[in-house]
């Protein structure tokens, strides 16, 4: 992997690299954005002020590398469901396994969340609810359902029913996200599907 000097980084500079990714999406999770300063960060990691920003010129794309880090395992996990499920039942995996993820790894939701409501915009919103859209279409393709759907109102639904699901599974650790799961996808199943 090249560093932003231009040459392959070793070893040891990925490891901390990874490192201070690692440490980042802690220390935001836990304190948010603002109080995670370099200077937290870099105690976290028990290095120098200095040494973190050899690795990343500012805060700002450190959190950002930590959101990536964050985002990428979250579509790996979400994508390799849903290409397993075939688009029959692409939706319901979807929402099984995006709920089954960010449950698993509150962290990574405050870090998500952190990311978008504090650094620059990260993504736009065509870009969250497009593939659960097209996910929408190509079960009903998949299943001989004529008829038209707005493929985007009913993106925005499950996307939005799936925050809910995940915000109140935070809030409230004895909350069944995955019995909430299973009524939402019933609800697309029904709604859309069918």
């Amino acid at each position: 992997m090249p560093s932003a000097r231009g040459r392959n980084l070793t070893f040891t500079e990925e490891a901390r690299r990874a490192q201070l990714v690692d440490v980042t999406i802690e220390l935001v999770a836990d304190r948010g954005y603002a109080a995670a300063s370099l200077g937290r960060i870099a105690e976290s990691a028990g290095i120098t002020k200095a040494g973190v920003l050899y690795h990343f010129p500012s805060k700002q794309a450190l959190v950002e590398a930590a959101y990536q880090h964050v985002l990428s395992a979250l579509v790996a996990s979400v994508a390799a469901a849903v290409d397993a499920a075939g688009p029959v039942d692409g939706p319901s995996a979807y929402i099984r396994s995006m709920v089954g993820h960010l449950r698993e790894r509150p962290r990574h939701v405050r870090m998500l969340v952190e990311a978008m409501t504090s650094v620059a915009p990260l993504t736009d919103s065509k870009a969250r609810w497009s593939p659960v859209a097209d996910l929408l279409t190509a079960a009903r393709a998949a299943r001989g359902l004529a008829g038209a759907l707005d493929a985007r109102s009913a993106a925005l639904l499950v996307g939005g029913g799936i925050d809910a699901i995940v915000a109140e599974s935070l809030a409230d650790p004895s909350y069944d996200a995955a019995a909430a799961a299973e009524l939402l996808v019933g609800v697309v199943e029904r709604g859309f599907l069918s």
